[in-house]
């Protein structure tokens, strides 16, 4: 089943000046209609409350809500779907578990990766990271704009068919060259909500995508 992918993906972050759901809120009224629900501090006690807070955001404003991992906590929500950050994740038994319904996206730092994702029955992926990140720590190599430019062309070779979505340290600035490699769209947190003006940055991002 195809889905639909947005081409900007707004991730929510743990950051000190804005919860999740003062996040999702300011995105939204900017037009946001895709909030990736990523919080790494909340329990399970903790974690329903704030989702269904945020399901009724991005219901009110016409946003796809998809929660990263946590997919025990699917049916407790207005979920539309999940996004999976472990690489090594049976993508397979995760549509059998979650149905056809949901969309599932997975991360990936290779093109044997995405190939797999697409395989696998992934709607869509997040590739990187771009460049340098806070907001996720890692030691992958990070790809630069070549790294995507060849990871384009090889789909393209293969006839692949599979958004991807390029995320890690993304500025407004990288947003042209990058897209211009043949990438569906960007995933972005820490330059959106960590800006000065977090509508303005989310618009910035909006402008230059579409």
């Amino acid at each position: 089943m195809k889905k639909f992918i947005e081409k900007l993906h707004f991730i929510t972050h743990d950051i000190e000046h804005l919860s999740h759901l003062e996040q999702a809120q300011i995105a939204c009224t900017a037009g946001a209609k895709w909030i990736q629900y990523r919080c790494l501090t909340k329990n399970d006690n903790e974690l329903p409350a704030d989702i269904n807070a945020i399901a009724e955001i991005c219901d009110d404003w016409g946003a796809t809500l998809i929660v990263t991992d946590h997919v025990h906590l699917n049916g407790m929500a207005d979920i539309q779907g999940f996004h999976i950050e472990d690489m090594a994740a049976d993508f397979v038994k995760l549509r059998q578990q979650l149905g056809e319904a949901l969309t599932i996206g997975g991360s990936a730092n290779t093109v044997e990766g995405l190939i797999r994702l697409a395989a696998e029955g992934a709607d869509y992926a997040g590739f990187g990271p771009f460049y340098t990140t806070l907001t996720k720590p890692n030691d992958l190599p990070l790809l630069g704009i070549e790294g995507y430019r060849k990871a384009m062309g090889l789909l393209k070779e293969k006839t692949i068919d599979l958004p991807v979505l390029a995320v890690g340290g993304i500025t407004a600035n990288d947003i042209d060259p990058l897209m211009n490699t043949g990438i569906f769209g960007i995933a972005a947190s820490a330059a959106i909500n960590r800006a000065d003006d977090m509508r303005e940055a989310y618009l910035s991002f909006y402008d230059r995508i579409m």
